[in-house]
């Protein structure tokens, strides 16, 4: 897989295969101007930091606004049906890549990033597919082994499913860093909502990498309960064709 597909695998899979090397093929292209991709999603975000795989298991005890604040995180993803919108991932190694996606509950996906990359990952539900246009090659894995078990399930409910290992609530933000419970999953992802109105909105998550190093992705330009094509969440042969038209 070339080194695009490393650094994504890298985004999906590294709180799922702590201690795992993916190794790359070529050299990730740099965004050609960072900024003008930071304002295509609206912001660089807040710099925060996740802790590396490892840390001891069990939920933060929680005071009476963290408790509301878990309440509406677990609400925020039970309402999303289908939601839309353009992304753009930082790696540890500021290199920056955009692109469009799609989501369905439960378990689907589509990620499909912008030129010069010919790579989309989308899940059917039940199986992660790398879709490498430029090797002409798709990979698989189980979705179970990603963060989205946990946030895209039939029912969400992170107080039972994860170990929360910090969740802080103030009048205009939102910041949670959790686990999966599961003993295959040892990484931890954090998510940070901006709160407006009452209402809180996911704007941006990390992941930390086996290394500690993380991946950064930021949402903007959001659109809830547009029916996307069923298509989009299909799984492509193995073997792919040269080119195809990924939206």
């Amino acid at each position: 897989m070339s080194a695009a597909g490393q650094t994504l695998r890298l985004f999906f899979l590294s709180a799922a295969l702590a201690g795992v090397a993916i190794v790359g093929q070529a050299t990730i292209a740099k965004a050609a101007d960072a900024k003008d991709a930071g304002k295509a999603v609206g912001g660089t975000g807040w710099g925060a930091k996740v802790g590396a795989a490892g840390t001891a298991a069990g939920n933060v005890a929680m005071d009476e606004k963290q408790s509301v604040a878990m309440t509406e995180i677990n609400a925020y993803f039970n309402g999303i049906n289908e939601l839309r919108g353009k992304f753009l991932q930082t790696d540890a190694e500021q290199q920056q890549q955009k692109g469009d996606f799609f989501i369905k509950r439960p378990g689907k996906f589509r990620f499909v990033y912008g030129a010069p990359s010919q790579l989309v990952i989308l899940s059917d539900g039940e199986t992660l597919s790398f879709e490498d246009y430029d090797l002409k090659h798709a990979d698989r894995y189980s979705v179970d082994s990603t963060p989205f078990r946990l946030l895209l399930a039939k029912d969400v409910n992170l107080t039972r499913d994860a170990d929360i290992k910090e969740l802080t609530a103030t009048d205009d933000l939102v910041t949670m860093t959790l686990q999966d419970k599961a003993s295959d999953n040892q990484g931890q992802i954090q998510l940070f909502f901006v709160k407006t109105d009452g209402k809180i909105e996911l704007k941006e998550w990390v992941i930390a990498g086996p290394q500690g190093d993380n991946t950064r992705v930021e949402i903007a330009n959001l659109v809830r309960d547009k029916p996307a094509d069923p298509k989009f969440f299909e799984n492509a042969p193995l073997e792919l064709e040269a080119t195809k038209n990924k939206h």
